[in-house]
């Protein structure tokens, strides 16, 4: 993909004198950004193009990969849920045992 450059001109001063310049200078600009929803276009188009030839490319996981890892997120996920309301329990009844043995 390539970037464009874009030219940072000052606008002309505001007189008499400058009034057809600004004019010409606002015909570039509208031109540029017709070129630029166009090159836009273009980049889009282009990057779908490469989504669909990557996708083709990708190694999908069978029905039964995908069922053996859900069971081992779901069984790692209740063991540590288990295992972490247990410890909460306990630090929660520790507290509470020296709270009540130092009078707090």
């Amino acid at each position: 993909m390539a970037t464009q450059a874009v030219k940072n001109e000052e606008p002309p001063k505001k007189s008499a004198k400058h009034e057809e310049p600004q004019k010409n200078a606002l015909a570039e600009t509208a031109a540029g950004v017709g070129t630029r929803v166009s090159g836009t276009v273009t980049d889009t188009r282009e990057f779908l193009h490469d989504v669909r030839v990557e996708m083709k490319q990708v190694t999908w996981p069978s029905r039964e990969d995908v069922i053996s890892t859900t069971w081992v997120v779901i069984a790692t996920v209740a063991f540590f849920g288990i295992f972490l309301g247990i410890t909460d329990w306990l630090v929660q009844r520790g507290v509470s045992v020296l709270f009540k043995k130092f009078g707090v």
